[in-house]
């Protein structure tokens, strides 16, 4: 397991002074990414064989949404490892110890060289510390849109400030802007995300929003005919 210590700082927060989902989803992939720091064995195969972890899902469920200048602990510990996919809890706790958000999330182990999926040998798997799988609401990975046409928005241009150190769109971003598109007043307490196609720099995102129910909205990031991200949202 791997935990990092925050505070709710004014840059994190929205204008009623709670934790902007944005933040603490960047708050969750930092840890995430940082926990192959309590892994030697893993991180030390990493780098001979030139690969990284790429999010292929995630799934938030939101307990509490903490407030300005709380302070925070993000944990990160794996429960599940194939060959080429890894399975991790991210929860972030508050003060008292009590959890604010609870999430799964499945990667995917890939060659930097040409980005294709590449194995973990045997011997790496069977050396790392897997930790329990913690208790919450586990959904399905794959998400399926409706068959009814959604609402198109305006595209969106992938940015510099969106590219994260694999070169591409980081994962925070596509929820950061589908959150533009939810209507006024539409509470978010969860969500589903599947990545598939990385967008990278100056590629055309378009979205699409298909309204399921008063309490659910999906997004849909397009680039061309293939789908970039597809994102649901739950909410009350």
């Amino acid at each position: 397991m791997y935990s990092l210590e925050y505070k709710v700082t004014t840059s994190c927060c929205d204008s009623e002074g709670q934790l902007k989902l944005f933040s603490a989803l960047q708050m969750m992939q930092d840890c995430s990414e940082m926990w192959i720091d309590s892994e030697q064995g893993v991180k030390k195969y990493f780098e001979e064989q030139n690969m990284t972890q790429l999010l292929v899902s995630r799934q938030v469920e939101i307990v509490r949404i903490p407030k300005y200048k709380e302070s925070l602990t993000v944990t990160s510990s794996v429960y599940g490892m194939k060959p080429m996919f890894g399975f991790r809890n991210t929860f972030i706790y508050d003060a008292e110890g009590k959890p604010c958000y609870k999430t799964w999330s499945m990667g995917a182990f890939v060659d930097k060289s040409n980005g294709k999926l590449k194995s973990v040998d045997a011997a790496t798997i069977a050396s790392m510390n897997l930790e329990p799988k913690l208790e919450m609401n586990y959904g399905e990975r794959r998400i399926i849109l409706p068959k009814e046409s959604g609402e198109a928005r305006d595209a969106v241009m992938v940015m510099r400030s969106d590219i994260d150190y694999n070169r591409h769109m980081n994962n925070a971003n596509y929820i950061r802007i589908a959150m533009e598109l939810l209507p006024e007043g539409f509470t978010v307490n969860g969500l589903r995300v599947e990545y598939r196609v990385a967008a990278k720099l100056g590629d055309i995102l378009q979205p699409t929003i298909y309204h399921i129910t008063d309490h659910k909205i999906m997004v849909s990031f397009d680039i061309g005919e293939e789908a970039s991200a597809i994102i649901e949202f739950n909410g009350k």
